[in-house]
Parts: structure tokens; C-alpha cells; sequence
């Protein structure tokens, strides 16, 4: 690990969960609770809908707000679609591209991810750029050549001073909203595996440099395992974000 500590990252993904009403009263409710956090990062990813609620809650706060996915387009016929430009006209710091479920149900690949990332990039957006295996490859043994070929698929592509810029997120798909969690040993092993697929491509500095998030059934009882290990530099959080207690629970209650 790098002589200079990384900052942690703890960002929520509410998915297709809350309408304005629900966003904020999390925020009410969420807010107090994390007040005197100042050493790490919190990220909410509300639903496109609920941005501008979002953002106007947590102003006046250092908690960042993500969208769920980006278009690489800045404007034009593409209908459903969400530019940079608009995110960041509603306040938004971060976008996370090309989660699995995206994959699985969208038809998002890796190239589609690397133009959002640059698109994202080029807005000032922060990308956390999510990657993972299904279970079929983690029991046929491919992780690694999964996670390296997604890895060199799409951020391999960006340069230097792009990838500075983005966070990795490593979700074990078969760990998502199915209650099974990679151990804190799995995940700490993979994302070494990432941080040198990291170092290999740009270099060590970039690999130490990069924040590697842990997605995958993260939840308040498993949260202090999971970072207790050096390669894991925050969490990527599904159901466990939607409760504002709980979420707040995972922000603070991680070895410091």
C-alpha cells in the first residue's frame, strides 16, 4: 500500500428505490447522524428523478451525490438517455458506469463503459467504474482473466491523468442482493489483483493511488471485517443504503 493513505469511500446506491418525498426525509434523518464524520468520503446515488431533491438536501453538507449511469452523448436524439451536462446542471459530483446490473439487463460492455467514463471525465464528473464476476467464472476459476479483461476493456483505454481521476468498484456479482458475501480475504485479494492490473498498465504510483470500492451485500454487520483490509478503500452499497441508519452505521463504524 501507498505511504499516503487512501481516503475512504462509502457511496449508496438506492437503485430504483424513493421518490422525492422518501429522498428527503433520508436526508433529514441521515444528516445528524454523520455530522461529525470528516475522514471519509459519503456518496448517494439516487434515482435520476430524485437528483435536484437530493442535492438540495445535502447542501451545506460534504456529502457528494452520483447518478446511476450517464450517456456519453452531450445532447441529441436519444431518447431516455441522461448527458453530463445535465447532471452536472443538477448538482451531481459523481456517476457510476456500468454496474452490473446495467450489464446484465441493458446491454452496457466495456466499451460502452469507457465512453461514459471519458464523457464523465470530461464534464469534471468522478466515474466509480464497477466491475465483477458472475458466479459461473468465480467457480471456474476465471476471475482474474474476467476482472483483467473488463479492466483493459475499458479505463486500460483511458490515460494516465484520466484513470488518476477515477474510483474502481468491485462488485462480485454473485455477491449483489443475494445476501452471500465475498469474504473480507476474497475481496482483499481481488482488489490487489486490480490495483496490479493498475500499476502494470500506467504505473505503481497509479496502482497505489487507486480507490478500490467493495460492492456486494455490504450491510452494518459486516462492514468492520471488510475494512479492516488495506486493499479496500470503501464500500459500494446497495439495500443497506436505502435505511438512514444504517447507512450512516456503515459510514462510521469501520476500523480507523
Amino acid at each position: 500500500m501507498s505511504e499516503q493513505k487512501r481516503r475512504r469511500v462509502i457511496a449508496g446506491n438506492w437503485k430504483m428505490y424513493k421518490n422525492q418525498k422518501q429522498t428527503r426525509a433520508f436526508f433529514r434523518a441521515f444528516k445528524p447522524l454523520v455530522a461529525e464524520v470528516t475522514d471519509c468520503d459519503i456518496v448517494v446515488a439516487p434515482p435520476f428523478t430524485d437528483i435536484p431533491a437530493a442535492v438540495k438536501a445535502a447542501k451545506g453538507t460534504t456529502i457528494g451525490i452520483s447518478s446511476q449511469d450517464v450517456f456519453w452523448e452531450k445532447e441529441g436524439a436519444f431518447t431516455g438517455q441522461i448527458s453530463t451536462g445535465m447532471l452536472v446542471e443538477a448538482g451531481c459530483g459523481y456517476a457510476i458506469i456500468g454496474h452490473s446490473e446495467r450489464r446484465q439487463f441493458f446491454g452496457e460492455t466495456n466499451e460502452t463503459v469507457l465512453k461514459k467514463t471519458k464523457a464523465a471525465l470530461a464534464a469534471g464528473l468522478t466515474p466509480i467504474v464497477c466491475i465483477g464476476e458472475m458466479l459461473a467464472d468465480r467457480e471456474a476459476g476465471n476471475t482474474e482473466k474476467v476482472i483483467e479483461e473488463q479492466l483493459k476493456g475499458s479505463v486500460g483505454a483511458l490515460t494516465p491523468e484520466e484513470f488518476s481521476r477515477i474510483l474502481i468498484a468491485y462488485e462480485p456479482v454473485w455477491a449483489i442482493g443475494t445476501g452471500r458475501t465475498a469474504t473480507p480475504e476474497i475481496a482483499a485479494a481481488v482488489h490487489k489483483f486490480v490495483r496490479q492490473c493498475a500499476s502494470s498498465r500506467f504505473s505503481p504510483s497509479h496502482g497505489s493511488a487507486l480507490r478500490i470500492l467493495y460492492g456486494g451485500s455490504v450491510k452494518p454487520e459486516n462492514i468492520k471485517g471488510l475494512m479492516a483490509e488495506e486493499e479496500l478503500d470503501g464500500a459500494l452499497v446497495g439495500g443497506a443504503s436505502l435505511d438512514a441508519k444504517s447507512f450512516a452505521s456503515l459510514v462510521k463504524d469501520w476500523p480507523r
